[in-house]
């Protein structure tokens, strides 16, 4: 099966059947009078040779030399003509059988009378061209092909009756050899007629299957949906453009699955093992896109081949995230009214009687209401600051300039040793997102990763460089990681491992990404944690 499977887009039209009534000449016909021609060819050339190399040897053209010469003569000569014929002009088939039928029957009726008549054998070579014209004909006119040999024979019988005064009692072979063409013609033309039903049947069949396969090329080429065709072996034999889409790459044809991606070819090999499920979500994290994969058996015994379709679950995110949105604004609406005027209160009561000095029983418990305050007060602006991003103001940031102003700033605000942070960026690192929120995903990412790093020299690193099309930007850390079975749960909203913290930090974060074009997704590399900020097809 081609490519769809890929990467090209243009569809030849449907193959049209042809109109009933008048099925055309395929191909084998032509092919086949040209092998029988070649015969004829070549028993032209063995007759002209008898007589001119072979005369003592051979019996033939006995009774007339001359005519014996003759005739081969003009008979290899109409065989090459006919070759020439059908090599540069194919056409009007059965007009172009009946004319080599007639220079077969002609010429063998000559060169047995040359040869002295039936004696000769010759004219048992006549059966040959009927049931050669009998399997190219098609069945048509076959009978009339046996009947014009069989007159020739009887003809040419006569004639040496007539003129040789042969005893009447040599028809009988004549005779028998007629019978023979007309149930030569017979049997032929049975076996034509059943090659060409079985042509007809396969051509409707090969047409069939023809449109079927362009059909279903245009609609998977169509469908929103990436597929794949993967054979036993792990070769990818079929894709279509979303599979391209989804990978942010141009892929080649028949390459392994992990060429593509290696998530991927993981959650095929599990499928296959029988561990994984046939529906799995994948994140590609070359491509910085999750996917559902859902894998399906095609249902071949012999090649085995697996169907993958992958979802892109973007569009499921966005729609999720306009719902949350719509909720998330009608409950911002409220917050500063319902929930920071009472904390307010609250916290000037603990500092009021903090002033009163009871002793340490009371000023601890002060403090606990101070601290729970401002952790609370905090929550709240981390919940307002997400009301505020749909105000963008995107423009190119060059991150090599942009993030040293901000680790420096970050180092005196947070206190934090000045070789804490370790830069590598790429000079051709260049982001459309806006300032401030840039700012504030660093922020937060920055400081997520300090809090559960060694807190030593470069236990933070920001890298910033360009993969493909692709800008990305990384927060690592020296720390111990995040364990698997809390990773799916890092950008939950108030999902936190730190005591102090509001768990709103990531998912943040990930909002102000997302509301720049940009996806926020952590890396799983074993030892470390690894939070990587991408833009798709970020400037240079």
């Amino acid at each position: 099966m081609t490519r769809l499977l890929g990467s090209q887009r243009t569809l030849l039209p449907l193959v049209a059947s042809p109109p009933e009534g008048a099925p055309p000449v395929s191909d084998s016909f032509w092919v086949s009078l040209r092998y029988f021609n070649a015969y004829r060819m070549a028993v032209a050339a063995l007759f002209l040779a008898s007589v001119v190399f072979f005369q003592d040897v051979f019996v033939l053209g006995v009774s007339h030399l001359r005519l014996y010469a003759a005739t081969s003569l003009l008979y290899l000569g109409a065989a090459v003509a006919f070759h020439v014929v059908l090599r540069r002009a194919p056409r009007n088939f059965d007009v172009q059988l009946t004319a080599h039928m007639l220079s077969d029957v002609v010429a063998i009726t000559l060169l047995s009378y040359a040869s002295g008549g039936f004696r000769s054998g010759l004219a048992v070579m006549l059966l040959i061209s009927v049931a050669a014209a009998g399997l190219v004909s098609r069945g048509s006119q076959l009978l009339g092909y046996a009947a014009l040999a069989a007159i020739a024979v009887l003809t040419e019988q006569t004639v040496q009756v007539l003129v040789h005064e042969a005893s009447l009692s040599t028809y009988l072979q004549p005779g028998l050899l007629s019978i023979g063409y007309f149930a030569t013609a017979l049997i032929t033309s049975q076996l034509a007629q059943r090659v060409i039903t079985n042509e007809r049947v396969a051509r409707q069949r090969g047409i069939e299957l023809a449109n079927q396969l362009r059909i279903s090329e245009l609609v998977i080429q169509d469908v929103q949906d990436g597929v794949l065709v993967v054979d036993s072996n792990g070769l990818v034999r079929q894709h279509n453009r979303q599979v391209e889409v989804l990978l942010d790459r141009a892929v080649p044809e028949l390459e392994q699955i992990e060429g593509y991606s290696p998530e991927l070819a993981a959650g095929l090999a599990a499928w296959r093992s029988g561990v994984g499920a046939s529906s799995q979500i994948l994140t590609l994290y070359a491509a910085g896109r999750t996917v559902r994969a859902r894998f399906v058996e095609a249902g071949l015994q012999q090649a085995k081949l697996a169907v993958i379709y992958l979802e892109d679950m973007s569009k499921h995110e966005e729609q999720a995230q306009q719902l949350k949105l719509a909720a998330l604004g009608r409950l911002t609406a409220n917050i500063a009214h319902e929930i920071r005027n009472p904390l307010a209160s609250v916290s000037h009561a603990a500092e009021l009687l903090a002033e009163e000095n009871r002793g340490p029983a009371r000023e601890r418990l002060t403090r606990i209401i101070r601290d729970n305050a401002r952790r609370l007060d905090r929550m709240v602006s981390d919940v307002l600051e997400l009301n505020r991003r749909d105000r963008v103001q995107a423009e190119p940031i060059r991150l090599a300039g942009f993030v040293p102003t901000f680790v420096e700033e970050f180092v005196q605000s947070e206190r934090l040793p000045p070789d804490g942070i370790g830069l590598e960026l790429a000079p051709d690192a260049v982001v459309d997102c806006d300032r401030v929120h840039l700012n504030q995903i660093l922020w937060n990412l920055v400081r997520n990763a300090w809090r559960h790093s060694a807190k030593g020299s470069r236990s933070v690193r920001i890298i910033a460089h360009r993969i493909g099309g692709r800008t990305e930007l990384h927060v690592v850390d020296d720390g111990a990681g995040v364990p698997r079975e809390l990773q799916a749960q890092l950008f939950e909203p108030f999902f936190t491992t730190y005591s102090a913290g509001t768990g709103l930090g990531l998912y943040i974060a990930r909002e102000l990404s997302m509301a720049n074009g940009a996806t926020l997704d952590y890396v799983d590399r074993g030892t470390g944690a690894d939070f990587r900020v991408a833009w798709q097809g970020g400037r240079t």
